[in-house]
C-alpha cells in the first residue's frame, strides 16, 4: 500500500513538459494559418468549417488540460479517492 501511495503522489505531481503545451499551441496556430490561407482564395467564407475547427480545437485543449488536472474539471477521480479513503479507514 505504501508503494501505491507513493506512485499516486508522484503521478499527481508529474506534469507534461512545457514543450508539450508549446507544441499544442503551435499546432493550433499552424492549422489555423493553413485553414485561413485556404479559405482566403474563395469569395465566401465557409462558416461551417470555421465553426467546426474552432469547436474541435477548444474541445481538444479542454480535454488535455482536464486530464492534466483531474480534480478540477469535468473528468474527476472521485471514485478513486473514495476507494482510497475506504482502504485508509480499514487500516485504523
Amino acid at each position: 500500500m505504501i508503494d501505491i501511495t507513493t506512485t499516486r503522489a508522484m503521478a499527481l505531481q508529474t506534469h507534461p513538459p512545457t514543450i508539450i503545451y508549446a507544441l499544442l499551441f503551435g499546432l493550433g496556430l499552424i492549422t489555423s494559418l493553413l485553414a485561413g490561407y485556404r479559405m482566403a482564395s474563395s469569395r465566401q467564407r465557409a462558416w461551417i468549417h470555421i465553426l467546426g475547427f474552432t469547436i474541435v480545437t477548444v474541445i481538444v485543449v479542454y480535454v488535455v488540460l482536464d486530464v492534466e488536472y483531474p480534480r478540477m474539471g469535468m473528468f474527476r477521480l472521485d471514485a478513486v479517492d473514495h476507494a482510497l479513503l475506504k482502504v485508509r479507514q480499514g487500516m485504523h
